[in-house]
């Protein structure tokens, strides 16, 4: 088969791997219909995240159980499914309270696991899951080829929006305000609507970005930045600013806009992976900010998000502005790189 190798900083390539098979019994093996790239992919991409050498790559996928291992029960053979961008077993302790990414028995995939088992990458043609039966979703039957796009968004970039929505503590009736228009603020616009937001600002300075952010419920775009951006941010929401901001870019700036743009005792959702990024705690304190988030735990939203993209009632897939044969996942990743896309979308 063949699967995506990030061998130097922007130098992505689709080379020979072996098939993947069945190492244990709780595994699965999955062809893959769609996988896409995701923004955190960048920072290796660019180099700016070590890598180390040549290392399998992507982490977001759907697709077709081809094999099961013995005790797997959950999904079985011909199924389509969903992989969240880590496994989990779906049972352990930590798993039970929502953070299956923090599960012992789990992982990412690219990346070896406890015992130095190397693990797939998600954007390549065939992937072994470990924990199959706590990590894939099955849907009810096979979508058609129009709800790919939105079923493959539920392997992280939606759910991790909506845990940005979340972690903040959205509400009906409340305002929001999104800081970062790449895939992840797109998509936490959606959820904070869908969870009942009555005004939501998109905060963006790209037309097609913009777009989408309307198309996905934002009542208004706030183009600048800094002083400036939380100064007309507050003028919308009636001088004291945003009951609640979600923070979908993880840089100093953007922590920064994050903060001058909450209310006081208002609350900050984070998602954004942390790079320079850090937080004023003695403002927060004199100010009661509440910050919250992290890495989202994709698995314990799929059977609440599921459901509502299965019906049509949200479309995350339109973050998708590039389909691509995975055969050209190089021009996907410099799409992204050089933003002429938004988010790319291969297809195996």
């Amino acid at each position: 088969m063949r699967a995506t190798v990030l061998h130097a900083p922007r130098d992505i390539r689709l080379d020979n791997a072996p098939d993947p098979q069945l190492l244990h019994d709780t595994d699965a093996v999955v062809r893959v219909v769609a996988s896409c790239v995701c923004g955190s992919d960048l920072w290796p991409y660019r180099g700016i995240q070590k890598s180390g050498g040549p290392v399998r790559i992507g982490h977001e996928f759907v697709g077709v159980v081809e094999q099961v291992g013995s005790s797997v029960t959950t999904v079985q053979t011909g199924d389509f499914v969903i992989a969240p961008f880590m496994y989990s077993d779906n049972t352990c302790l930590l798993c039970r309270h929502g953070v299956h990414t923090s599960c012992p028995s789990g992982g990412i995939w690219g990346r070896s696991d406890r015992q130095g088992v190397e693990n797939d990458g998600g954007q390549g043609e065939i992937v072994r899951v470990p924990q199959a039966d706590g990590t894939l979703v099955a849907t009810p039957s096979q979508p058609d080829q129009a709800m790919v796009a939105h079923l493959l968004t539920l392997s992280d970039v939606f759910p991790t929006g909506h845990h940005a929505a979340v972690s903040a503590g959205v509400t009906p009736g409340s305002n929001v305000v999104v800081v970062g228009d790449g895939a992840v603020g797109l998509s936490a616009v959606l959820a904070a609507k869908r969870l009942g937001a009555a005004k939501v600002v998109a905060m963006s300075r790209h037309e097609d970005r913009q777009a989408v952010a309307k198309r996905f419920g934002a009542d208004e775009i706030v183009a600048e930045r800094g002083r400036d951006g939380a100064a007309l941010v507050r003028e919308i929401f009636d001088g004291i600013g945003a009951d609640y901001v979600l923070e979908c870019v993880g840089t100093k700036d953007s922590m920064d806009q994050a903060m001058r743009s909450v209310r006081p005792g208002g609350r900050i959702g984070y998602v954004g992976i942390p790079h320079d990024a850090v937080v004023d705690l003695p403002s927060m304190f004199g100010r009661n900010i509440g910050i919250a988030g992290g890495v989202a735990p994709v698995r314990a939203y799929l059977e609440e998000l599921l459901p509502d993209v299965l019906a049509g009632t949200v479309s995350p897939g339109d973050v998708f502005d590039l389909t691509l044969p995975l055969d050209q996942v190089a021009e996907g990743y410099r799409a992204m790189d050089e933003r002429r896309a938004i988010k790319s979308m291969l297809l195996s």
